[in-house]
């Protein structure tokens, strides 16, 4: 069962109305138009919950959206530095940051993390794909990209970045590791 059903089947609301209700305020979050005690103050007053039930309703969220790390690939990614420049482009959500540093140290991990809700806009944005390239001091046909979404890949291509669509842990490692040798090749 997804959060927003199971949110609506323990404050006995109909299907849809999480979703409905709280709609531009998860968008507001994810591109930091709203803090999170906004957020919080919102969530309150739209599905009339106290304190305790935001708090609550929140923590499920964080523990939804922080999942299970992936500790294949972060240990791969980890492996190529400090050949190569590495960071993480991620739609996100305020508060993001803390949370995922707490769990998966990736401030650790990688050279430079982008995160949608700090600077204002998220992918598919060509515009967060060129922050992304300026803050690695990258030109685009120099990024390669990961993501499992087709139209957010889609759009790092079109932006003249190499992009590679994640489907399992072996495929996205093969292809990582056949671009990289491409570009190497390509130096030569």
């Amino acid at each position: 069962m997804d959060f927003d059903r199971r949110w609506e089947a323990r404050l006995g609301l109909p299907p849809g109305t999480v979703r409905q209700r709280l709609a531009d305020v998860w968008a507001g979050g994810a591109i930091g138009a709203l803090t999170e005690q906004l957020v919080h103050q919102e969530i309150g007053d739209r599905l009339r919950l106290t304190p305790k039930q935001v708090d609550a309703m929140m923590a499920d969220m964080w523990t939804q959206y922080l999942g299970v790390g992936n500790s294949e690939l972060i240990e791969y990614v980890r492996r190529l530095r400090p050949r190569y420049r590495t960071g993480i482009l991620s739609n996100s959500f305020v508060g993001a940051r803390e949370r995922e540093q707490k769990t998966y140290g990736f401030e650790d991990l990688v050279d430079v993390i982008v995160y949608s809700h700090e600077v204002g806009t998220s992918k598919p944005d060509p515009r967060i794909y060129a922050l992304t390239c300026s803050r690695l001091g990258i030109r685009p046909e120099e990024m390669l990209f990961l993501d499992d979404v087709e139209s957010i890949v889609a759009a790092a291509r079109e932006a003249g970045i190499h992009a590679v669509q994640y489907r399992d842990n072996a495929q996205a490692i093969a292809d990582i590791e056949s671009a990289l040798a491409d570009a190497v090749a390509g130096q030569g």
